[in-house]
């Protein structure tokens, strides 16, 4: 494997995150409720309106990696944070230390921002990952739980 550099992504490289984020969907067992296509990330990550940003792994030619982040606010820490809603790194590329990389240039980034955390989630079962943000000094918190409020239920919620 050639050198690997870690950098912004660009618009054309919509189509390669979009395909190992569908990766990821697989590996979390989750491929058969993604709605999204190349043209919605895209839009998200650099459309009229961004919602999102993203890093990217490149080997040589190839994206072998990517992580998707955006900024939020924290009421009781009273400074934004930034949330790492998804890295992957392509299977036969892992232990190189890719992810250690990407999650290095988010912290370089939050410090930038001045932000007063990091956030993500993680599969209880994905007990790798779970052991690798540990080893980089993350608190896997076991007394939070996911909300999650699904199209439908915005549209009934709101019609109240």
């Amino acid at each position: 494997m050639s050198e690997i550099i870690i950098r912004s992504a660009h618009p054309s490289d919509s189509s390669d995150i979009h395909s190992l984020l569908m990766e990821l969907a697989v590996f979390e067992k989750i491929d058969h409720l993604v709605e999204s296509t190349t043209d919605s990330t895209h839009q998200a990550l650099f459309g009229q309106r961004p919602t999102a940003h993203a890093l990217v792994a490149e080997s040589g030619t190839e994206i072998i990696a990517t992580a998707i982040f955006f900024f939020n606010y924290s009421t009781f820490i009273g400074r934004q944070g930034l949330y790492l809603e998804d890295i992957y790194v392509k299977p036969g590329c892992r232990g190189k230390g890719t992810g250690k990389r990407l999650l290095s240039e988010l912290a370089r980034i939050a410090v930038d921002r001045n932000c007063g955390r990091m956030e993500w989630t993680v599969l209880d079962w994905n007990t790798g990952a779970i052991d690798f943000y540990r080893k980089l000094g993350a608190n896997v918190l076991p007394d939070w739980r996911i909300v999650r409020l699904p199209e439908s239920g915005i549209k009934q919620l709101a019609a109240l």
